[in-house]
C-alpha cells in the first residue's frame, strides 16, 4: 500500500519558514492560517506550526558519524538528490553532514546530506540509484 506521510512540527516564524521551505527547498505551499502552514514536501505533507522547536542532539550513529536525532527527510532518485545538493550549496546552507556517499559497493548504497532548517529542525536527504535499494540488507 502506498501512502502519503504527514509530519507536523514547530517553527518560530512562518514567513521565514515560507522562504526556506518554499524558496530554498522548492516545496509548494498548501493551506495555512495565522498559526500554521502546510507544504508539499516531495509528495508528503508537512505542517509547520508556531511553537517551541523540538530539542535535538547528535545521538544517532551511522558509519561512525553522529547524526542529529530526531530528524526527518526524504529519499530522492540520485539525479534529483544531486540537483537538491547543488540547490542547497547555491543557497549557502550550512551542512551538518555535507553531500556524501555511504555504504559504497554494498546493498543499500546511498548518498546523503544533513542540514538544519532556520529553526534548528534537522533534515536528511538521501539519494539512491534505485529506490528498490532503500530496504536492502
Amino acid at each position: 500500500m502506498k501512502s502519503i506521510f504527514h509530519l507536523a512540527f514547530n517553527v518560530t516564524d512562518l514567513e521565514k519558514a515560507r522562504a526556506f521551505y518554499g524558496d530554498v527547498l522548492g516545496c509548494q505551499e498548501g493551506r495555512s492560517t495565522d498559526t500554521w502552514v502546510d507544504f508539499d514536501f516531495f509528495g508528503h505533507q508537512i505542517s509547520l506550526h508556531l511553537g517551541e522547536v523540538w530539542t535535538t542532539r547528535a545521538t544517532g550513529h551511522v558509519d561512525d558519524v553522529a547524526v542529529p536525532m530526531p530528524h526527518f527527510g526524504v529519499i530522492l532518485a540520485l539525479p534529483d538528490w544531486q540537483a537538491m545538493a547543488k540547490r542547497l550549496e547555491d543557497a549557502k546552507v550550512d551542512f551538518v553532514i555535507p553531500p556524501t556517499r555511504r555504504f559504497a559497493g554494498q546493498p543499500g548504497e546511498q548518498h546523503t546530506l544533513f542540514f538544519y532548517d532556520p529553526f534548528g529542525n534537522p533534515i536528511e536527504m538521501k539519494g539512491f540509484d534505485e529506490t528498490a535499494g532503500v530496504f536492502e540488507q
